[in-house]
Parts: C-alpha cells; structure tokens; sequence
C-alpha cells in the first residue's frame, strides 16, 4: 500500500538527496521547504516531493531515488495521483529525469534554465567585470559591511527587510515558495546567511543552499534588500560570500532556476509541444508580469556563469496551460 506523507520529514528528505544525486539537480535542496508533500512507497528507496493545488500535483524534480526504485517509484506516484483524480505536472526536472519522463509517455518540455560558476577559476579582474566591480566598491564606500550570521540572531531585522522587499513590489504580489528558498526551520542549520548592513542597520541578506552531486557548492537562493538602498549591495554581498567560499576549498556556485530562460531548439525532446515551446519563447520576451525572466537573469550573467543546465517541465497528457499555471500556484504567486 503507498504512503502520502502530508507534512516533510526534513531528514528523511535531506538523506534522500544527499544519497541519489543522479539527477544532479542544483535545487534539491528545496525539496526540505516547509510546505511540501512527501510520496513514498515500501520496499522502495526513495521519496517524491510534491503539492497538492486544484486538481493538479505539482512535483518538484525528478524521484529522489536509488537508480533501480526510481522507474517505480515515479509509476506508483503517477498512479496515486490518478487515482486521486488530478494530473501531474512536474517542474524542474534535469535533463536525466526529462527522458525518463518522455520515455513512459510525458509530454516534456524546457522550461528554463540553470545557472552555475566554477570557482577555482573565478576572479573579478578583468575589464568584463569593470561594471560589477565599480558597483561593489560603491557599496562599500557607502559603508556596507559583510557579514555571516545565524539567522536567529537577527530575525527582526529580517522580517522588516522582507517587509520591505515585498512591499516595493506592489500591492498584489505574493511572497513566493515552492521552488524558492525559506528561512529558518529545521533545515536552516544546513544553510548559510549572509548580511549586508550600513552604520549596524541590516540593508540586504543573501541565503544559500548546499547542491550535492558532482557539482557540489552552494546555490545563491534567497535574497532581499532594501528598497532605495545604496547601489551594489546584493553584489557585494555575492561577493563578500564568494571570496569566503573560495577561500573554503567550495567548487562551484549555483545561480538556481530561471524560467523561460536558456532556451534552445536542440535541447528539445522528442515528442515535446510545439506549441509549449512557442509559449516558453513568448514569456522570455513579454512576460515579465508572469515571472521578471529577463531582470533574473541580468543579475546573473553579471558573474560570467560557466555552465548551463537546462531544466525541464513534465504533464502526464498533453502540455497543459492550466498545468502550467497550477505550477505559479503552488508557488503562491497567486
């Protein structure tokens, strides 16, 4: 008989990512955010992540299983929700994952896209990063100040910098989750935060996740600043993290997902929607209002990001517009 688990285990999520990293997901971490649904199934190694929306599932990358439970393992998941009468529909799945969906009948296209830098070989010396480096030396000149800290330590002033962030952005924006970080939690201490301030007034925060599997580092996840703060802040911190991490011995640093980005026509599946991939095109170009692709992914390219990892999306059926949207509502952005 399966098992739906209705609140995360963070430990028993946490053991299944480190262990199976043959999907070399850089955001498996997020698997362990507070809010998601566990799928498991006796005998079998693994656990599917997941939430419940509508008449949809929404899955959260590929099974995070040993390599000979994860074929059945996604088929037993695949037939609960069917027999809960809804559809699946699951989002950042790498490329592995991808044709092991296409090939048991999903109709699988790219959704975005994956960024990541290799550190050993990283510098900001160089006319290329003249912009960026001129944006830290302001922030700093402004007085900005760099630090790690233990979340706990400054809850307050975290809130009030969300409290803001938020705020900038106007009346009907949501605090997004699902496949964005979280503070705090049982899955914190695994985390790292880093704090911007000026003259001991918290100003902006960078929290990143730790990616396991053969790109193994950190993955700059969640971050806030305040709104009309001095320009570089969020650079600056980046970088401050950056120098640490290298200093470390930390291989690589990811950049995480960015929708409707990355795109490219060799990169397709077999089998995959035309139409979907018209769509995907369209919002890289006109949906800012869906999901700030192109403002995302300016920060990003800032730091000369190495490696690409196209990130696919997976409907058991047809590709499905509602599906599609059903994926932004599991992610509260509506």
């Amino acid at each position: 008989m399966t098992t739906a688990v209705t609140a995360t285990s963070p430990g028993q999520v946490l053991e299944a990512v480190r262990r199976h990293t043959q999907a070399e997901n850089p955001s498996s971490f997020l698997a362990l955010n507070s809010g998601n649904e566990l799928f498991t199934e006796p005998g079998l190694d693994g656990v599917v992540v997941f939430r419940r929306t509508g008449r949809f599932a929404v899955q959260f990358g590929g099974p995070f299983a040993a390599e000979g439970d994860y074929a059945p393992l996604l088929e037993a998941f695949r037939a609960r929700v069917r027999q809960e009468g809804r559809s699946l529909v699951a989002v950042q799945l790498q490329r592995h994952d991808a044709e092991a969906y296409a090939a048991r009948g999903f109709t699988v296209n790219q959704i975005g896209a994956s960024w990541a830098v290799h550190l050993p070989e990283f510098s900001l010396r160089g006319t290329r990063f003249m912009q960026l480096r001129n944006k830290i030396s302001r922030a700093l000149r402004n007085g900005l100040r760099v630090t790690e800290v233990e979340p706990g330590d400054w809850a307050s002033a975290i809130e009030g910098i969300d409290r803001q962030w938020l705020g900038s952005k106007g009346e009907d924006v949501h605090q997004l989750e699902f496949l964005v970080g979280q503070l705090g939690g049982e899955a914190q201490q695994h985390r790292r935060l880093f704090l911007g301030t000026i003259d001991g007034a918290p100003v902006g925060y960078i929290s990143y996740s730790p990616v396991y599997g053969a790109r193994a580092g950190w993955m700059h996840d969640l971050s806030r600043r305040i709104p009309g703060g001095s320009p570089g802040l969020m650079e600056a911190i980046n970088s401050a993290a950056i120098d640490l991490f290298r200093s470390e011995g930390v291989e690589w640093l990811h950049f995480g997902f960015t929708p409707f980005t990355g795109l490219a026509e060799e990169r397709e599946l077999p089998g995959h929607s035309p139409s979907f991939r018209w769509l995907m095109h369209f919002l890289w170009e006109h949906g800012a209002a869906v999901y700030p692709a192109q403002t995302q992914l300016a920060y990003k390219e800032k730091w000369a990001p190495d490696t690409v990892l196209t990130e696919y999306v997976a409907f058991d059926g047809p590709a499905s517009l509602p599906a599609f949207a059903h994926i932004f509502r599991a992610c509260g952005a509506f």
